[in-house]
């Protein structure tokens, strides 16, 4: 089978700074991994480098046996970003956000149509968010505002979904409901792929994690990887029990 994601000896310089040094890693098509690291890992630039918009010095990212530019215009990943990638004054509905996801579809003029539609309103009912749908997104809370991004992927039809930092800002109850939605997808055969520092809330959520530190240091069970003696390695310091 034909690996969702595949990250072989990847390389990524900015300049002097080396932001991944030969990073390599799989996942499987419906699995949900965790990636974590402290600040300065790489974990952003290994995103960068999964989504195509960060070229490797060396190494190859293969999506689903595609080079990611191809991936992307394939409409395959998606992507829920940091809250602080987001404006969240800029005037447009929840609606108009999952729309976004069918940009892809819709051919230059954009203008959307019945299976458009359709979609965005299936992604809406899925993510519990049709009462929200006309209302600017910036008035949404925390964990809406997580939920009115994965509705965009499902309405693209993304087959990976690519998160960062999904529960910062969001209560226990967002989580959980957050949590359930991703496992769902996973059932059905989306692959989710989740940055998070929350290591209390990533064992309900992936039965693998990706430890890095510009390299790979684990990869494998999560409650594995989450053990004092790898999180030395992989942040200095342990986890308080």
């Amino acid at each position: 089978m034909t690996p969702a994601i595949a990250v072989d000896n990847v390389v990524v310089r900015y300049g002097d700074v080396l932001a991944l040094d030969g990073a390599t890693l799989t996942v499987e098509p419906g699995r949900i991994c965790g990636l974590i690291g402290m600040n300065g890992a790489g974990k952003s630039t290994l995103l960068k480098a999964i989504m195509g918009l960060a070229k490797p010095d060396c190494g190859e990212v293969r999506i689903n046996g595609m080079d990611p530019l191809r991936a992307r215009k394939t409409q395959v990943l998606g992507y829920v970003p940091q809250s602080e990638e987001v404006d969240w004054q800029f005037p447009v509905t929840v609606r108009d956000v999952v729309m976004m996801g069918r940009y892809g579809h819709m051919g230059f003029t954009r203008r959307p149509h019945a299976d458009d539609n359709a979609a965005v309103n299936s992604a809406l009912a899925r993510t519990h968010l049709t009462d929200f749908a006309d209302r600017q997104i910036g008035q949404l809370s925390g964990g809406q505002k997580k939920r009115a991004f994965i509705a965009r992927g499902i309405a693209q039809g993304a087959s990976i979904m690519l998160l960062d930092e999904p529960f910062a800002g969001v209560d226990k109850h967002s989580e959980a409901t957050i949590t359930a939605l991703l496992q769902e997808l996973a059932s059905e055969g989306t692959t989710i792929f989740v940055v998070t520092h929350d290591l209390v809330a990533l064992p309900q959520l992936a039965p693998e994690t990706v430890l890095l530190n510009r390299r790979v240091l684990m990869h494998g069970p999560t409650d594995v990887v989450l053990e004092p003696d790898n999180l030395v390695q992989g942040f200095g310091m342990g986890v308080a029990s």
